[in-house]
């Protein structure tokens, strides 16, 4: 289950369009949120085993991104890991294990939450891969559900959530729940918080050097 938080975000996705509200803000955090931070939590449950309970996984940690391509996940609990994005290579780092895995970046972050989160430009952009489509309101948020075009994948659906510029005090359309649902059954729900919009984030936060000892895997 330690990888699985990884895999699930990975290979997730997001969403947008141009009319509907929910798709409106999509397009208000793309355009204006160009940095961002926040502490999240990340809850997986398999489906259930025949007469067995669904299994609940819950990780937490804290996350912060630049546009157009760098991002970084800090897993804290109940296992440190870490994923960077540079610009150019994706960094997985298990400190358990102290291993890492690097890839290229442009080869594994195409039609995902992340390549959102990090560089998508506009709404249009994420087209190619996507049904995009608005949601009913829920729980004060306006949501965004997308679907792959592309049904090779282990992805099923994606729904959004986001918090409205202007309520509550808040600046910018800013996002607080991304809810993954994969082939599989499995859905994973992150939930952010503490978002901190446009904050200054130095380069350096998203540098990544495989520590002394690690076994490093280029893929």
């Amino acid at each position: 289950m330690k990888r699985l938080t990884t895999v699930l975000f990975l290979i997730a996705i997001y969403s947008g369009n141009t009319w509907a509200t929910g798709l409106n803000s999509l397009e208000e955090f793309v355009k204006t949120v160009k940095t961002g931070k926040a502490d999240f939590t990340q809850v997986v449950t398999s489906p259930a085993k025949e007469g067995q309970a669904p299994r609940v996984k819950t990780s937490s940690g804290q996350f912060e991104f630049a546009r157009p391509n760098r991002f970084k996940f800090n897993y804290t609990k109940p296992f440190e890991q870490t994923i960077v994005a540079d610009g150019q290579t994706l960094w997985l780092h298990d400190v358990d294990l102290n291993q890492v895995t690097a890839r290229k970046q442009a080869a594994v972050l195409g039609a995902t939450p992340a390549a959102l989160i990090a560089s998508a430009a506009d709404v249009q952009a994420l087209k190619a891969d996507f049904v995009l489509a608005d949601a009913p309101d829920k729980d004060g948020l306006e949501w965004v559900t997308a679907t792959p075009k592309s049904r090779d994948g282990q992805l099923q659906t994606v729904r959004v959530g986001f918090r409205v510029a202007g309520v509550a005090g808040v600046p910018a359309s800013t996002l607080e729940v991304l809810e993954i649902l994969d082939s599989f059954g499995q859905r994973s729900v992150l939930t952010f918080s503490k978002f901190q919009v446009n904050p200054a984030l130095p380069a350096q936060n998203f540098a990544f050097k495989p520590p002394a000892g690690a076994d490093v895997m280029r893929q």
